[in-house]
């Protein structure tokens, strides 16, 4: 007999439970179509929310946040903004306009309301979401998370010097991305027209810096205007192209928006005066972009990039891109302050131009299939970004409703002078505070303001273009032991002199030797010295 094979059986597949099958079918019909996720979105929210959480730790410096936290505190105290300075006694009677004075108060009200890990909130939430814009912009373009990720760490590194430090500047930054994301949206939505205005009112009441959005609104125009005029030669075609008078409409709109705040056309002329007072030229991250600088190589190795990725990519580019990049790019290395509005930009049109040249390869190698979505991966992300809120200070506060641990002094910058704080609090109590001015250090001149002694009249703080320039150029010539630094000190009638040991060592040496001086507290950070004789 013949036997009969039977042919090979293709391996049984595991069966799977109903109720999961049922389970999954459940999910997948309660979640909104809208609000599905793909695997990609849940690796987008594990990298950003690893981000917010290491940055909730990240030390609040011990600059301009306290000096802006001190006049919200004086804000809220009084309703009503100062006419003039309020806070620095040798600049009193000097006219101030508070271009930040919504952040200050948000700022006091978060911090006197919820705490120390409040501030810590707003800064990481600040920040990881400025990121998180620029991802969802890079990846619609670019449909590369690889691309993607690489948009964000050269953005990390290029701002991460001013990014460090919490001040309203921050609030700017976002507005600036915000903005960015509207006009290089690819789609015309009607909300648009209520959306830049409105973020224009609450920037110009947040931060001086919305003329830098101004300024990107006029390039979107100027440069689609010129790009037509190339292309048709006609200054007709500019005239009815609608996405030019959009641009134009937009501007106008948002430059309006600006007068919704408490100076109205005074604000404008009080931007172009700071960013033009002498005192301020002579700050460090005032002056002009260097190589030597860590945000200077930043910048150098993405405008290489950048380059490449021009000279290499298949997609047209704009006049817009073009007028941007140099305009802002020309402004931050005059200015390496102005780096901050560059960078989002680079990044920004080099992920798209990449995301263009890696298509280009890729449609000849093999086939792109679009991610799936679904409702599981949905609720993969919420709960990747519940746990990531979880473990942050703010997150613990929330949701256990104790921040105890979490002490004010344990989430200060190191540089941060807390002894020094303590030192005159201290003598203050027991009225052995100097009468008088008490000279400090420029960079200590806003904690001073928040958490020193009432009595405590310091000698200038970070608002350096409310200080006289006669009283700018007396600090310079003090902090450099400069001819005739004794002559000043008592011209002012400097009675204690609160220094950092890192910048006024020189200083502090001659302090030491004069007879005149007497030191009465030192740590790692600071030192204190009184007069032994007060005039």
């Amino acid at each position: 007999m013949t036997a009969v094979m039977t042919p090979p059986q293709p391996p049984r597949a595991e069966s799977v439970p109903q109720t999961q099958l049922a389970d999954a079918s459940l999910l997948e019909d309660k979640v909104p179509e809208y609000l599905k996720a793909s695997r990609t979105t849940a690796g987008f929210a594990l990298a950003l929310g690893l981000m917010y959480v290491l940055l909730s730790f990240h030390p609040l410096w011990h600059t301009d946040l306290w000096g802006h936290l001190a006049y919200g505190r004086l804000i809220v105290a009084t309703k009503s903004l100062p006419t003039t300075e309020p806070l620095m006694p040798l600049a009193a009677g000097v006219p101030f306009i508070d271009t930040a004075w919504l952040s200050q108060v948000i700022g006091f009200e978060a911090m006197n309301r919820l705490g120390v890990t409040s501030l810590l909130f707003m800064y990481a939430a600040s920040i990881t979401t400025m990121a998180g814009l620029l991802v969802w912009r890079g990846y619609q373009r670019s449909q590369s998370a690889a691309i993607t990720l690489a948009g964000l760490l050269l953005w990390l590194w290029g701002c991460w010097q001013h990014l460090s430090i919490m001040r309203p500047q921050m609030a700017g930054m976002l507005c600036f991305v915000l903005l960015l994301i509207l006009v290089t949206s690819r789609h015309r939505r009607t909300w648009h027209w209520v959306a830049v205005p409105a973020l224009f009112a609450a920037w110009a009441n947040l931060h001086g810096s919305f003329l830098v959005g101004l300024v990107l609104l006029a390039g979107m125009a100027f440069g689609r205007g010129l790009d037509l005029a190339v292309r048709c030669g006609e200054f007709r075609a500019i005239r009815r192209d609608s996405q030019v008078r959009r641009y134009v409409l937009m501007l106008e709109l948002a430059a309006t928006a600006v007068l919704l705040n408490p100076y109205g056309l005074r604000l404008y002329a009080e931007v172009f005066a700071i960013a033009n007072h002498p005192n301020v030229a002579e700050l460090t991250e005032w002056g002009p972009l260097q190589l030597r600088m860590a945000q200077g190589q930043a910048t150098a190795v993405i405008a290489l990039l950048l380059i490449a990725l021009y000279r290499l990519s298949p997609r047209r580019v704009t006049a817009a891109e073009v007028l941007l990049l140099f305009g802002f790019g020309a402004a931050a290395l005059w200015s390496s302050r102005m780096l901050v509005w560059w960078v989002p930009l680079a990044v920004t049109f080099g992920m798209q131009h990449a995301g263009a040249i890696w298509h280009q390869w890729r449609s000849n190698s093999e086939a792109q299939f679009p991610a799936q979505r679904s409702g599981r991966w949905s609720v993969i992300t919420a709960g990747i970004l519940s746990i990531c809120f979880a473990f942050t200070p703010f997150g613990g506060r929330v949701l256990h409703g104790n921040d105890g641990k979490f002490k004010l002094e344990k989430m200060l910058s190191r540089a941060t002078p807390l002894g020094v704080i303590e030192h005159l609090k201290k003598r203050s109590d027991q009225n052995r505070l100097p009468r008088g001015l008490a000279f400090n250090t420029y960079e200590w001149g806003d904690y001073l303001l928040w958490a020193g002694p009432l009595k405590l009249k310091v000698f200038l703080a970070s608002h350096a273009h409310l200080v006289p320039r006669e009283v700018w150029n007396d600090y310079v010539t003090i902090s450099n032991v400069a001819s005739g630094w004794e002559e000043t000190l008592d011209r002012y009638g400097v009675n204690l002199i609160a220094l950092d040991t890192a910048t006024h060592a020189s200083l502090i040496g001659r302090l030491r030797e004069n007879e005149n001086w007497q030191q009465t507290y030192s740590d790692n950070v600071g030192v204190v010295f009184v007069r032994r004789k007060a005039i």
